[in-house]
């Protein structure tokens, strides 16, 4: 073989594992839709990770994930769907806010969506059927809203002498914020309670309603879910705390910041669902043909160390029926 035909041959075989590289497929892509900011969902994030691993999808190895966080103002989550949308992601997740979904929703009509939302996906027109979706949405989904009357019934069990009960709810959010109002009017009109129904969408509107609750005082406030105030769950129970309001949330985390009560579904899980859910779809299912999953757990917390303070007596019952006492 003449040199210069072994030289062109060598130069050949070395440019083969380039090519080979450049006919690789791209990583696909996954648009992770916060409503939060991510320090605070951090364990669910690995929790959602957790699922996609379960289908052997592994962030940063056969997958990649462009995170968008809304820190808690919805307003924002429009402008960063479309921004998921544009870039061509194979897939976006947003497994904890029911705003986050309809703003994904209507950016999209062919990326596959994988949500975590606490309304009934069907009411809100997310999905034309929980078995078969239909469309290119689907999800789980939690009891967080569907227990916003069980949670005044709770307070009221709590507080029996009380004539009337607050709840808390962004206006910015109406679906979630109507569906509360509704639900908890209907419990509070059974039980024989007034409602008095409070709005907060932003940091300030904090110290007007705990005012509100001191001048015409109610026997305990209700948070309606919403993902702003999970942004600010510890401030809220700090101030519920600070101002002598027995406080109900859905969330553990609020009654490990001095809530005094929480009551809700298990998110982390549905974090993993939805990761599961994500990496099916990566694997090439569709979202029209897998059913929405629905998650039927719900814990009870109850924080002594804030009854204490508030000065008030937890029934035997409600002790017994508690997943978790906080001494």
């Amino acid at each position: 073989m003449r040199r210069r035909d072994f030289i062109t041959l060598l130069s050949g075989a070395a440019a083969w594992p380039l090519a080979a590289r450049a006919q690789q497929p791209a990583m696909p892509v996954i648009g992770f839709l916060g409503a939060e900011s991510p320090d605070l969902v951090e364990s669910r994030l690995r929790a959602f990770r957790q699922g996609l691993s379960e289908t052997d999808a592994v962030e940063g190895h056969n997958v990649a994930i462009e995170y968008r966080w809304a820190e808690g103002h919805n307003d924002r989550l429009p402008a960063l769907a479309a921004d998921l949308v544009s870039r061509q992601v194979t897939v976006i997740a947003l497994p904890g806010s029911t705003p986050a979904a309809l703003a994904a929703k209507a950016a999209t009509t062919a990326i596959p969506i994988v949500f975590g939302v606490a309304v009934d996906p069907v009411a809100v027109g997310l999905v034309a059927s929980l078995a078969r979706p239909g469309g290119n949405l689907t999800g789980v989904t939690t009891l967080n809203l569907e227990v916003v009357p069980k949670r005044v019934e709770l307070l009221h069990e709590l507080m029996p002498t009380a004539t009337a009960v607050a709840l808390l709810v962004n206006p910015t959010s109406s679906t979630l914020a109507k569906t509360s109002t509704r639900d908890a009017q209907a419990a509070a009109r059974t039980l024989g309670l007034e409602l008095r129904v409070l709005h907060a969408s932003t940091e300030r509107d904090f110290d007007a309603v705990f005012a509100t609750l001191v001048q015409r005082p109610a026997g305990g406030l209700v948070i309606a879910p919403d993902a702003f105030f999970n942004s600010h769950l510890e401030q809220l129970a700090a101030l519920a705390l600070r101002h002598a309001v027995p406080a109900f949330y859905q969330f553990r985390e609020f009654a490990g910041a001095g809530g005094l009560m929480s009551y809700g579904g298990d998110v982390t899980d549905t974090y993993r669902q939805a990761g599961i859910y994500s990496g099916r779809i990566l694997k090439g299912e569709k979202p029209a043909e897998l059913p929405v999953q629905q998650s039927a757990k719900v814990e009870l917390i109850i924080n002594m160390k804030t009854a204490t303070a508030l000065g008030l007596t937890v029934p035997p019952a409600l002790l017994v029926r508690a997943d978790e006492v906080i001494e």
